[in-house]
C-alpha cells in the first residue's frame, strides 16, 4: 500500500478521503521531521530557562496567569487533557474520527506547535493500524477550537479514554496494547498541542463536503430521469440560455441534463407535443442545482485553507525566537462554511420532492398511473415514500438554522466570544444523510416512471436504471420498500452511479 507523506501544506481533501474511508497509510516527510524536531528543541530550551510561556508554563484559559514549576509541567499537560475530555452523545463515526486524526497529525507536522516527534508518530501508528478513539459528537463551542472532542483523541494516546480497534469498543490502553503502541506520558506544550484547533469541524466537514459534491451530480442524474419520465422538454437546457448569466455551476447542471437527455427515444416519442415549457422544478434545475455547486466551491475553498492551517495556541516559531498566543484556533470561517454547506445541499432535497409531486400526482405527472402505483386503489405506490421524503425536507428546513450566529462567554468571559462551528459542522453532514435519502426516494421513482412508459430513455439512463435495478426491483405490487429506500440511498451516495455516467458522457 503506498503511503501518503505528511508536511502540513499540501493535504488534499481528496487524499483526507483516501486516508480517512479508504485506508490509505500515512507517513511524514524529511523535512517535516527536520521541522518538528527543530520546534521541540526550542520548546526545551524556554523550560529549561524557566520562561514563564502561555500554555508550556502557566496555567490555561483564565488559569493563564498561575506559573507552574517545573516539576509539574508533565502533569500540567495530562491534566488538561484530562479535565477537558468533557465530550458527550453520540461518538463520531469511525471515517469521521480517522479524518480528525489525520487533521490533528497535518497540523503539527508544519512544525509550530513544539510536539515531539515520538508523540506525533505515535499517533501517526495509531492511524496506520486501527486503533480509533471513542470521540462524542457533543461538546466543543469552536473556540478554543475542538477542545473537548480533541481531548478524548488524546486520552487514547495516554492510554486512557476508549478507542475501536478492528470492531470492537475497547479501553484506551488493551486497544493500544493488542495494535503493539506503547502510550506516551506528555511533556511540556504537548496537551495543547493535541487538543487546540479546528481538526474535528473541518474533518467532519470535509467529508461532509466531499459527499454533497457527489450528491450535485447524482442529482442531475435524477433529474434528467425524472424530466424524460414526464415527458419533459430539454430545451430549459440550451446553453444560449445559461451562457446570459455566467454562473459556473448553472452552465456545468445545464451540460449535464442536455448530455444525460441526448438520444432518448422518449424524448423523440413526444417531440411535436404542445408542451413547450414545464414546472419550475424541472425547468429551473440548472438553476438550482447550479447554484448548490457554486456555493459548494466556496465551502472547498475554505476547507482547502484550513486544512493546511496551524490552528493551536500558542504558536512557536523556532526562527523568529518567539512564542505567540493568538486565535488561530477560533472556528469562524469553517463555522460559517459549515453553515453554508448544509443550507445549500438541502436545496437539492427540497427541489427533488417537488419533483416527486410531478410524478405521483395525476394531474401533473402526463398519463402516469397516481403515485406511480401498480394497480391504484389497491396499491398505494409511492403515496406514503414522498411522505417519508417531505418529513426528511421538512426536518432540514429546521436544522438550516445557522449554528454560527450563536455564541455563549466560557472560562469566566476569557473566550467570550465562540464559533459553534462543530455544531454547524455536525449538523451540515445530518441534512446531507437526509438529503442522499430524498434523492435516492426519487431516483428509485423515476426509474419505476420510465419503466411504464412505452419509450426508453437514453443509453446512460439506461444503464442508470439497469444499475439501480440491480438493488432494487420495479415495484409490480405493494411491498415493504424501507429496505429499498436504505439500498437507494447507499448507491446514491457512493460514486458507483456518477462513475458509470462517466463511461457514456463527461459528467461534471
Amino acid at each position: 500500500m503506498n503511503k501518503i507523506y505528511i508536511d502540513g501544506n499540501s493535504l488534499t481533501l481528496e487524499q483526507i478521503w483516501d486516508i480517512a474511508v479508504n485506508g490509505k497509510e500515512i507517513a511524514l516527510t524529511a523535512d517535516s521531521e527536520k521541522k518538528i524536531k527543530i520546534c521541540r528543541e526550542y520548546v526545551d530550551k524556554l523550560v529549561s530557562e524557566n520562561e514563564v510561556v502561555y500554555g508550556l508554563t502557566t496555567g490555561f484559559g483564565k488559569f493563564a496567569t498561575i506559573s507552574i514549576p517545573a516539576d509539574q509541567i508533565e502533569e500540567l499537560q495530562e491534566n488538561l487533557i484530562l479535565s477537558h475530555a468533557t465530550g458527550v452523545g453520540d461518538l463520531f463515526s469511525k471515517e469521521e474520527t480517522r479524518a480528525i486524526m489525520l487533521l490533528r497529525i497535518n497540523v503539527m507536522a508544519k512544525g509550530h506547535s513544539g510536539i515531539r516527534l515520538k508523540t506525533i508518530q505515535t499517533l501517526i501508528d495509531m492511524l496506520n493500524k486501527g486503533v480509533h478513539p471513542c470521540i462524542p459528537e457533543k461538546g466543543s463551542v469552536g473556540a478554543s477550537g475542538d477542545l473537548a472532542p480533541l481531548s478524548h483523541l488524546a486520552l487514547v494516546l495516554l492510554g486512557k479514554g476508549e478507542a475501536e480497534y478492528k470492531g470492537k469498543i475497547l479501553s484506551g490502553a488493551e486497544a493500544m496494547s493488542k495494535a503493539g503502541i506503547k502510550p506516551i506520558h506528555l511533556a511540556a506544550k504537548e496537551g495543547l498541542a493535541l487538543n487546540n484547533g479546528t481538526q474535528v469541524m473541518t474533518a467532519v466537514g470535509a467529508l461532509a463536503l466531499l459527499r454533497a459534491e457527489n450528491l450535485a451530480r447524482i442529482a442531475d442524474i435524477n433529474a434528467a430521469m425524472t424530466v424524460d419520465a414526464l415527458l419533459g422538454t430539454p430545451t430549459a437546457f440550451d446553453p444560449l440560455i445559461h451562457k446570459l448569466r455566467a454562473y459556473k455551476g448553472q452552465a456545468e447542471s445545464a451540460q449535464n441534463l442536455t448530455a444525460l437527455l441526448k438520444g432518448s427515444s422518449l424524448r423523440e416519442s413526444h417531440r411535436n407535443c404542445k408542451n413547450v415549457q414545464d414546472a419550475y422544478s424541472l425547468r429551473c434545475t440548472p438553476q438550482v442545482h447550479g447554484a448548490v455547486r457554486d456555493s459548494l466551491a466556496h465551502v472547498r475553498k475554505v476547507l482547502e485553507i484550513e486544512i493546511n492551517s496551524a490552528t493551536d495556541n500558542p504558536l512557536i516559531f523556532p526562527k523568529e525566537g518567539k512564542v505567540l498566543s493568538g486565535g488561530n484556533f477560533h472556528g469562524e470561517p469553517v463555522a460559517f462554511a459549515m453553515d453554508f454547506l448544509g443550507m445549500t445541499t438541502t436545496e437539492l432535497g427540497n427541489i427533488s420532492e417537488r419533483r416527486m409531486e410531478q410524478m405521483f400526482n395525476p394531474a401533473l405527472n402526463r398519463g402516469l398511473n397516481p403515485f406511480l402505483a401498480p394497480r391504484p386503489g389497491l396499491d398505494s405506490g409511492f403515496m406514503i415514500a414522498q411522505l417519508t421524503a417531505a418529513s426528511l425536507v421538512s426536518e432540514n428546513k429546521v436544522l438550516a438554522h445557522p449554528a454560527s450566529v450563536d455564541s455563549i462567554p466560557t472560562s469566566a468571559n476569557q473566550e467570550d466570544h465562540v464559533s459553534m462551528g462543530t455544531i454547524g459542522a455536525v449538523k451540515a453532514r445530518n441534512m446531507i444523510n437526509n438529503t442522499a435519502f430524498v434523492l435516492g426516494i426519487e431516483l428509485m421513482a423515476a426509474c419505476q416512471a420510465v419503466d411504464n412508459r412505452e419509450y426508453q430513455t437514453s443509453n446512460v439512463l439506461e444503464a442508470v436504471k439497469e444499475e439501480v435495478r440491480k438493488y432494487v426491483e420495479i415495484i409490480l405490487k405493494d411491498r415493504v420498500i424501507k429496505n429499498d429506500i436504505n439500498k437507494m440511498k447507499e448507491i446514491v451516495d457512493s460514486e458507483k452511479l456518477v462513475n458509470l455516467a462517466k463511461e457514456y458522457i463527461n459528467i461534471v
